[in-house]
């Protein structure tokens, strides 16, 4: 079956889909974009993604293409043309097409929407879980705003590109005092070795995940103990266990950082009880 792409108000195949060359998407990575799970066909957690949404749209200064519930009805038709029963669904809006100039274009320029869904293989992301992953440290040198979620990613595609060469799975960012910020692609979290959780507090340094957010109230449902702040690449190295969380991921055991094992070297018990519990704190759509 054909893949089917929404593109500004029409549902194409994906060989019919294109966005005008001038779409500043293209010409300026001027958009910001969600992705949201897809669970039995259900949509997870659309009210925090679309809260984000509209969020990275008001620091970029462009406007909501639509309202939240007709957003919502696309991302579902999207998902039900794709026949998507365990996946993602991606959105992107960017700030439209105009003649290429630095500056905004003229008011009234309207925002350009693509949406498009896919099924990914559960079983394969289970037995990745079980094992699961190692990732590599690579130096921050991204822009000061990663808190919106903009479609500039070229450092991102690097770091990714550097962990899958190295045989890892993510790549974490450290500032130039030794602490970690995120992946990138995911938050990253340790266990310290009394037990403690540890992820960076949310600030403009890291993407506030939607997957994030629910994992705070699965631990505070375990009655574990959270320190938000940032953590060392040495507290990383000794740490009891670490994870990595995204929304294509859920909660994804780390078990190596640089080569070195985490722990005994397995998933842990903490990282494996909040991927299990996970779904049950997260909102249905």
């Amino acid at each position: 079956m054909s893949r089917i792409a929404y593109v500004n108000g029409r549902y194409l195949s994906l060989a019919q889909a294109c966005v005008n060359v001038e779409d500043r998407g293209y010409q300026f990575s001027d958009g910001v974009y969600e992705v949201c799970e897809v669970r039995g066909g259900r949509l997870i957690d659309e009210r925090r993604h679309i809260i984000r949404l509209e969020r990275s749209l008001s620091e970029l200064r462009i406007a909501m293409p639509m309202s939240p519930a007709a957003l919502g009805v696309v991302l579902r038709e999207v998902i039900r043309r794709n026949r998507v029963r365990w996946g993602i669904v991606y959105l992107q809006i960017t700030r439209g097409v105009a003649r290429r100039d630095h500056a905004f274009p003229p008011a009234g320029t309207e925002p350009s929407v693509v949406v498009t869904a896919r099924n990914m293989d559960l079983a394969a992301a289970e037995k990745l879980a079980d094992a699961g992953v190692a990732v590599i440290s690579v130096p921050e040198n991204r822009w000061a705003r990663v808190d919106i979620k903009s479609v500039s990613l070229l450092p991102n595609v690097l770091a990714k590109q550097a962990a899958r060469e190295q045989g890892a799975r993510e790549a974490w960012f450290v500032d130039n005092e030794g602490r970690v910020t995120e992946g990138s692609s995911s938050n990253a979290w340790i266990v310290t070795r009394d037990g403690k959780v540890v992820t960076r507090h949310a600030d403009q340094a890291i993407l506030r995940g939607i997957t994030r957010t629910v994992v705070l109230d699965v631990l505070k449902a375990h009655g574990l103990t959270l320190e938000e702040r940032p953590f060392t690449l040495d507290e990383a190295h000794g740490a009891r266990e670490a994870f990595i969380t995204s929304a294509s991921q859920i909660v994804l055991p780390v078990v190596r950082i640089d080569g070195r094992p985490v722990g005994n070297g397995a998933p842990g018990l903490i990282a494996s009880a909040l991927r299990r519990d996970y779904h049950s704190h997260a909102e249905k759509g």
